[in-house]
C-alpha cells in the first residue's frame, strides 16, 4: 500500500510539472480573417471544444463580425481590426488563416517573428515567391506552417495510400486521375465576402485551377512522396465568362513523372459536387470515391470490391485538433504529410506552372 501511494505521489508530481495530456489547457488560437466560408467549420462548435480556445479574431469588416458574432455567439471584445494588434493583445499560440490566399504571406509575416504557429486554408500561397518567403520566415522563427485541405480528413485517402504506396498492392503507380469541384461558388451560394476574393486573379491567384487544382496537386505529391513532376501541362477555360469574367472556371492539369502521370481536373462546372481520386498501378487500381467509400480491384481476373472506410489512422481526424496537437508537440509533422510545408511548396510550384502553361500554350519543364 505504501509503495502504491508513493508511486501515485510521483505520478501526480510529474502531471503537475509537465502537464499530462488529460489536464492540458486548450491551445490558444487566433483567427486571421472571417471572409473564407470554411470558417463555419471552426465557429460551429467552438464553445464545446476543449482542445482549442479562440482568444482573438482579426477582421476589419464590421458587418461580417456582427453577422458571425450573432450566429455563433463569440464575444466581440476579442475582435480587432488589425492582425498584429490582435496577436499582441491576445497572445495566441497559433493562428488559423481564413483570409484571401494573397493575405497568407502577411499572416505569416506578422505571426512568425512572434513565434506563433500558422495554419492556412488551401493552398499555401498565390505563387512561389510568396511561398518561399513564408517558408523562410517559418524556418527562421521555428514555427509550424501548415496547410489545411478538406480531403486530408477523408479516411478513404489513407486506406488508398496504404494499399497503393505502403503495401504496394496495385503494383507500381503509373496513372492517377483526380476530380474536384462543384457547380461553381456563385451557383452553390458562397458568401459575397468570400466571392469578392475567390474570383479575383490576384487575391486568389486564379479561379478553379487554384481552388480545386490544388487538391489533386496535394494528393499526387503525397502519393509520389514529395517527388516533383518532370513536366506540367495545363488547359484553362472560361465556360461561364458572364459569371466569372476575371478567372478560369475549368482547369485540366497533366503532370508527368519518369514512370507515372497524373490528370487533375478542377472545375466550377461539375453537375454535382465531387472530390474523388483514381489510382492505377500495373496490377490493379484503387478508387477513393468520397470520404468513406472505396473501390478496388487487385487483379484482372478478380471482380471489383467495394468497402466503407470509417477509421482514421491518427488520433486527430480534423484540422483544428490536429493543429492543437502539433503545437503541443504530441503529433509529428512529417515532410511527406498532406499538410506539411514541404508538400505544399511543391503544390504551389505545380499551380504556378499550370497557369504559365495555359497562358503560353506549352508544356512547362520543372
Amino acid at each position: 500500500m505504501k509503495i502504491r501511494l508513493f508511486l501515485f505521489s510521483i505520478l501526480s508530481f510529474f502531471c503537475v510539472q509537465f502537464a499530462c495530456p488529460q489536464s492540458a489547457k486548450p491551445v490558444r488560437i487566433g483567427i486571421a480573417g472571417l471572409s473564407h466560408d470554411h470558417i463555419h467549420g471552426l465557429l460551429r462548435n467552438h464553445k464545446e471544444r476543449t482542445d482549442i480556445q479562440i482568444v482573438g479574431i482579426a477582421e476589419a469588416d464590421k458587418g461580417l463580425v456582427e453577422k458571425y458574432a450573432k450566429q455563433y455567439g463569440f464575444d466581440k471584445s476579442i475582435v480587432y481590426d488589425d492582425l498584429a494588434v490582435m496577436v499582441d493583445k491576445t497572445k495566441p499560440e497559433g493562428v488559423v488563416a481564413f483570409n484571401s490566399i494573397y493575405d497568407h504571406l502577411k499572416t505569416v509575416e506578422v505571426c512568425a517573428p512572434k513565434g506563433v504557429h500558422v495554419m492556412v486554408e488551401k493552398p499555401l500561397a498565390v505563387n512561389s515567391e510568396h511561398a518561399q518567403r513564408m517558408a523562410q520566415l517559418a524556418k527562421n522563427n521555428h514555427i509550424h506552417l501548415l496547410t489545411n485541405y478538406e480531403t486530408t480528413w477523408y479516411p478513404t485517402h489513407y486506406k488508398a495510400y496504404e494499399m497503393a504506396v505502403t503495401n504496394h498492392e496495385i503494383g507500381d503507380i503509373n496513372k492517377v486521375v483526380v476530380h474536384d469541384g462543384h457547380k461553381g461558388p456563385v451557383e452553390i451560394g458562397c458568401s459575397k465576402e468570400f466571392l469578392a476574393w475567390l474570383t479575383d486573379p490576384v487575391l486568389n491567384g486564379g479561379g478553379a485551377v487554384i481552388d480545386f487544382g490544388c487538391y489533386g496537386a496535394n494528393l499526387m505529391t503525397w502519393l509520389m512522396q514529395n517527388e516533383k513532376p518532370t513536366t506540367v501541362t495545363a488547359v484553362l477555360q472560361q465556360i461561364k465568362p458572364e459569371v466569372y469574367p476575371k478567372v478560369d472556371d475549368q482547369a485540366t492539369i497533366i503532370l508527368t513523372y519518369p514512370h507515372a502521370q497524373a490528370i487533375i481536373q478542377g472545375s466550377w462546372n461539375w453537375p454535382v459536387d465531387r472530390k474523388d481520386i483514381d489510382i492505377y498501378g500495373k496490377a490493379g487500381y484503387v478508387k477513393a470515391l468520397n470520404a468513406n467509400n472505396l473501390e478496388y480491384r487487385l487483379k484482372r481476373e478478380v471482380p471489383k470490391q467495394e468497402i466503407r472506410v470509417t477509421e482514421f489512422p491518427t488520433a486527430a481526424n480534423e484540422p483544428f485538433n490536429y493543429f492543437s496537437n502539433v503545437i503541443r508537440g504530441t503529433m509529428e509533422v512529417k515532410s511527406s504529410d498532406l499538410s506539411s510545408l514541404e508538400n505544399n511548396l511543391i503544390v504551389v510550384r505545380i499551380l504556378e506552372a499550370a497557369k504559365e502553361s495555359a497562358k503560353e500554350g506549352k508544356t512547362i519543364i520543372l
